[in-house]
């Protein structure tokens, strides 16, 4: 498709390959007047994400297990309606698409590695109690403890 704004980059070099993207055009609800009848403004831009090969293997992979609920039979579908030019649509679609899979392919978080609390700190909190409860039981009447 020429006239694309360029490339919609997944991350790093990595790029959608336009060759293997899938648009459908329909028609869109919602505001337009008469124009809305006569054009095909909504976008589902599909993507092969089982049998394509532009992204390498870990991430291939690692987006199937992440995007398993939205995939059938490996093609994951993007759609986009909310303007009313169907060229700002497809730019919408294919951004979401590329920002689906930045998500999708991006490594796991580090593990948590869990930290101790420093002792002082958990004296300091203690002794700040028992200075509040002093201060408290020093208000009260000594006749009603």
């Amino acid at each position: 498709m020429d006239g694309m704004s360029g490339p919609h980059v997944i991350r790093g070099s990595v790029c959608l390959p336009e060759a293997e993207l899938m648009w459908r055009f329909s028609r869109s609800s919602g505001p337009g007047g008469q124009h809305v009848n006569t054009s095909d403004s909504k976008v589902e831009l599909s993507f092969d994400l089982a049998r394509t090969e532009a992204l390498p293997e870990v991430w291939k992979q690692r987006a199937l297990e992440r995007l398993a609920g939205r995939l059938v039979d490996g093609v994951v579908t993007v759609r986009s309606s909310e303007h009313r030019s169907q060229w700002r649509n497809r730019e919408a679609a294919a951004v979401r698409l590329a920002a689906l899979l930045a998500e999708a392919t991006a490594p796991p978080p580090r593990p948590r590695k869990p930290t101790r609390i420093p002792r002082g700190i958990n004296e300091r909190r203690l002794r700040e109690k028992k200075q509040r409860s002093e201060t408290k039981r020093g208000r009260s009447p000594q006749g009603w403890s």
